[in-house]
């Protein structure tokens, strides 16, 4: 199949870049051919986010969206910003807030619903989508230039023969391809190895994002309400924090942040995540309420200092593909649209002078003179301050924010990438976490059972191991498998004979959210996450 531009990823960035695509050939009187590829079941169905909204590119994209019904139905009420220890919190006045924390103007929204909100958009002006099919591998031309993606086979058994499904996977060419496919996207990472965009460029940094969505009670909830908080239940040299959002009709977004340099093997961010929600500051907004939903993503943190070059001959990667996120305010989705949409200018340009197949400088050249450009310069020293600890972090934060409006004379660096980060088990302390009550604190398997995952459990396994020794004879005998406690998902885990012996890594990828924790922290990288069947893994609803 023949486009003129192919899109992997129906997340903010991929759509707001077919829909700014198609707006621009609707000016000018061309026809452009777009098409966009969704490994999930549906639009949206992979889409994890907080999230609190800045409407600013979608304010650029579509000025009409009000009318248009977009689902942004909760503005910011009121912001908090909480600094926890173990039995008390302590409040920061709002007029200390660095802007970074400060969300007025702002909408918590479902990122999901606005996703599927902007396909139907999209859809309307032309543009093809297709749910349901995984972008497996990418197609060169014979000079080298990115040609297109082929999807995946479908029906491909365990032992990696087709079965009786078997649906062999389609060519999808373009003068032109955008990888969308958000945060540590698996062909994006082959992109950036086989063009060596990452010359120059600081190891990117990544967090995990875990997720619940609740229904509390109504006398607990105030729509439009944002709670953050930095300390306790992590140690003060760990980074990470969690948000609390109200949205309309009695829902709360919860969820919690531990960044993926952390140190100590023993730590599992998911059970951070359970111990958090107990805190005398947080559990009675959840108490005689329900959990509906629960979901985790890796989120790119490096920020400016941590982008890739983004172009490359025949294509480029916009969103969280290249890491377009602003980490200081825990906000992504107007940096991924923004990029989606600086791409597609610089693309349809291209179009019209006839070209294909060739590098799009200006779309570089347009983010250097964007507003989002200026944004992330402002926001590139929160990440590295705040891994220097909590309380030299939250100084240096506010000297680099308050007093140099983020323009301080000094860029700091990432030195190392987070698989390089672990303590071996002789060097760290285990961390004793409490056990579920199933109230307000519940186990991985019951989590992953509300995020609707589901994958074909007779396909080959999407989570490969370059050498399937490693698993024991390093990372079980250096780090006590730390495997088993960065996945939130269950899905790694050792198991041993009845007398203990002869251990073994079990891999249960029918689990897998598809967040890309363990293709990260994975200390040797032995770990390569690919993509499973299109329309696998988790199905969220809302989230």
């Amino acid at each position: 199949m023949q486009y003129d531009v192919v899109i992997v990823g129906a997340g903010p960035a991929g759509l707001a870049a077919a829909i700014r695509l198609k707006q621009l050939a609707a000016e000018r009187g061309q026809e452009v051919g777009v098409c966009v590829l969704e490994k999930g079941s549906e639009v949206g169905a992979h889409i994890l986010s907080g999230a609190v909204m800045d409407p600013r590119s979608l304010n650029e994209l579509l000025p009409n969206w009000q009318e248009l019904n977009a689902p942004l139905n909760a503005p910011v009420s009121e912001d908090r910003f909480l600094f926890l220890t173990g039995s008390t919190s302590y409040s920061v006045p709002n007029f200390l807030l660095p802007s970074c924390f400060q969300n007025h103007g702002y909408y918590v929204v479902s990122l999901g619903s606005v996703c599927r909100w902007l396909a139907q958009q999209a859809e309307a002006l032309g543009v093809e989508i297709f749910p349901g099919f995984a972008a497996a591998q990418v197609l060169y031309h014979e000079h080298g230039a990115v040609q297109g993606v082929a999807t995946g086979d479908m029906g491909i058994g365990r032992d990696g023969k087709p079965t009786a499904a078997h649906q062999p996977g389609m060519e999808l060419h373009a003068k032109y391809t955008f990888f969308a496919e958000g945060c540590r996207g698996h062909l994006g990472k082959q992109l950036q190895e086989r063009f060596g965009l990452r010359s120059g460029a600081d190891p990117q940094v990544y967090g995990i994002g875990l997720k619940e969505l609740w229904e509390v009670k109504p006398e607990k909830h105030q729509r439009g309400l944002v709670i953050h908080t930095a300390g306790w239940p992590l140690e003060s040299d760990t980074y990470g924090g969690s948000f609390l959002y109200h949205m309309e009709d009695n829902l709360v977004a919860v969820g919690f942040v531990v960044g993926l340099g952390y140190a100590n093997p023993y730590l599992s961010p998911y059970e951070e995540f359970q111990r958090y929600k107990t805190h005398p500051a947080i559990r009675p907004f959840f108490e005689d309420g329900k959990r509906l939903a629960y979901g985790a993503r890796a989120i790119a943190a490096g920020g400016l200092q941590s982008l890739p070059k983004f172009v490359f001959p025949g294509g480029c990667l916009i969103g969280d593909d290249a890491g377009f996120l602003n980490a200081s305010r825990i906000k992504g989705s107007h940096a991924a649209m923004k990029s989606g949409m600086l791409a597609a200018e610089a693309t349809f340009t291209a179009l019209v002078s006839g070209r294909s197949g060739d590098e799009l400088s200006d779309y570089p050249d347009a983010f250097r003179a964007s507003w989002l450009h200026d944004e992330l310069y402002r926001a590139r020293n929160f990440k590295p301050w705040m891994s220097r600890g909590l309380l030299t972090g939250t100084l240096m934060v506010g000297i680099d924010q308050v007093v140099f409006g983020g323009k301080a004379p000094w860029t700091l660096r990432h030195r190392h990438a987070d698989h390089e980060t672990l303590k071996t088990r002789h060097e760290a302390r285990p961390i004793e976490y409490p056990k579920p009550d199933g109230v307000i604190t519940f186990d991985r398997l019951s989590s992953v059972f509300i995020s609707n995952t589901n994958h074909n459990e007779d396909q080959p396994c999407h989570l490969t191991l370059r050498d399937e020794t490693v698993p024991i004879k390093v990372n079980l005998e250096l780090y006590d498998a730390p495997e088993q406690r960065y996945c939130p998902a269950g899905v790694y885990e050792i198991v041993r004979d009845a007398d203990g012996a002869s251990p073994r890594l079990q891999i249960n990828a029918q689990n897998c959210v598809h967040c890309k924790t363990c293709d990260i922290k994975d200390p040797t990288q032995n770990i390569v996450w690919v993509a499973p069947e299109g329309g696998g893994g988790p199905n969220y609803p809302n989230m």
